[in-house]
């Protein structure tokens, strides 16, 4: 599948929107960005997959204060497949309310809905190793 240079702007947008949205504390437009049956991936720390837009929402709301005050999206990457889907590979960078911050890649599962392109799947990987932990052999 191929993807018109307007599909590729809108799913930047929509990745980019993320940060926005989450930022301003506006979860009630989470249904902007994800399906309302998305799968938002947290194993990497220590949660349960979230299932839904509820929980999503539910969720960001439960850590409050906890939730970083800026979060930033580069390097995106977007590959169509051949079933129509279309797979999104980004960098996120989260500032905590301390300065501190914190580095994670996002690796997307994103739909054409009546709606517009959609996140049905997100899996966010904490990003703590340089290489991403590998060494040279030999």
């Amino acid at each position: 599948m191929s993807l018109a240079l307007e599909d590729h702007l809108a799913i930047t947008e929509l990745i980019s929107l993320h940060g926005h949205l989450v930022d301003d504390g506006s979860l009630d437009r989470l249904e902007e960005l994800f399906t309302s049956d998305a799968v938002y991936d947290l194993t990497d720390f220590g949660q349960e997959p979230l299932l839904g837009v509820e929980a999503i929402r539910a969720a960001a709301w439960a850590l409050g204060a906890a939730n970083p005050v800026a979060h930033h999206v580069t390097n995106v990457v977007v590959t169509a497949s051949a079933d129509g889907r279309v797979q999104v590979r980004s960098k996120g960078l989260g500032v905590q309310a301390d300065g501190s911050c914190g580095s994670v890649s996002y690796d997307d599962t994103v739909l054409r809905t009546v709606d517009g392109w959609r996140i049905s799947h997100r899996k966010v990987s904490l990003r703590r190793t340089p290489l991403g932990g590998k060494t040279q052999s030999g």
